[in-house]
């Protein structure tokens, strides 16, 4: 079992403190969300990680691997669906640290774009996240380059579990708090800070459910890889790391990409939020009623991600 917790956690955050930024809350009624009866009065606190340098929660995990481990004269390499690679890269160039991505062909512009800004070394390579990390370990045992796993690493958990922290630190403990599920980084690193203080509810797309199909089997399984949210949620296993945890502390919860979908024009024309498909995937929970917290309750709710395209300026 890992044994990534609060003491790891609270001891990684000021090794990563100045590189990231402490993102904003927002709290809002239900009502402002068009939830009605007992949903009208609920408290919902946003965490706005799309606010995040490179755009998404990744930058705290990308930086607290190039910080707490030794990076060999090689550098980094990573695969991603295109925002732990645009994490990756961000945090390599701002540590002067040679890096190569490997991100595959269903990663939007967008995030191809951010990586490509950074300098870092691009690679294309298949059409699902399983081909692009292949490709990025064949590398990393040709070059020796270090290898950065978008979840599966216990650094990478721990810098994700730094969001739960600063959340504790922002609104105190809500009464639960709802996170994206893709290999289940975010959720793990959150999950092992509250270490059971909370519910935390682990929201996937029902085309994507690799957390609900390894609680059901007891063990990481194979899992469906499709979607709206293909490019963040969709790695087809959930984490070895990351399943004590969630096995232990997280409750699984599905949705559909129409509830996805309704859950980004709904931040978008409530609080101008353009979030992308898997940072608005939490919040599609509530939305479609796949969650019903008791009438009254603090809900926390991960923005995670906002590398999009959606939103198109003059």
């Amino acid at each position: 079992m890992t044994d990534v917790g609060r003491d790891q956690i609270a001891a990684t955050e000021p090794v990563i403190r100045r590189h990231i930024r402490r993102t904003p809350v927002i709290e809002v009624e239900g009502r402002d969300f068009g939830l009605s009866g007992p949903g009208a009065d609920l408290r919902l606190v946003f965490k706005l990680e799309l606010t995040q340098k490179a755009g998404s929660f990744k930058a705290r995990g990308a930086f607290a691997n190039l910080l707490l481990r030794q990076v060999p004269a090689a550098g980094v390499v990573a695969a991603s669906g295109g925002n732990h690679g645009a994490a990756v890269a961000y945090a390599a160039r701002e540590l002067n640290i040679p890096a190569r991505i490997y991100v595959p062909t269903i990663s939007t512009p967008a995030k191809v774009e951010r990586i490509r800004a950074t300098g870092a070394e691009l690679m294309l390579v298949g059409e699902r996240y399983d081909e692009a990390l292949n490709a990025s370990e064949a590398w990393a045992q040709t070059s020796g380059a270090l290898r950065v796993h978008a979840f599966d690493q216990d650094e990478t958990l721990m810098g994700a579990g730094t969001l739960g922290l600063e959340l504790e630190d922002q609104i105190g403990v809500p009464d639960a708090v709802l996170v994206a599920v893709g290999g289940g980084g975010l959720i793990g690193g959150v999950a092992a800070w509250f270490g059971g203080r909370t519910r935390v509810i682990g929201v996937e797309p029902e085309l994507a459910p690799t957390l609900a199909r390894a609680l059901a089997a007891g063990a990481p399984v194979d899992a469906p890889a499709g979607g709206i949210a293909a490019d963040s949620l969709a790695p087809r296993r959930i984490g070895e790391r990351v399943f004590p945890i969630a096995q232990r502390f997280v409750e699984s919860v599905l949705v559909t990409d129409d509830a996805i979908a309704a859950a980004q024009r709904a931040l978008w024309a409530t609080l101008r939020i353009a979030a992308e498909p898997g940072g608005a995937t939490g919040l599609a929970a509530l939305l479609s009623g796949r969650f019903v917290p008791p009438p009254g309750a603090r809900i926390a709710v991960v923005i995670s991600g906002g590398n999009t395209s959606a939103v198109h300026l003059p």
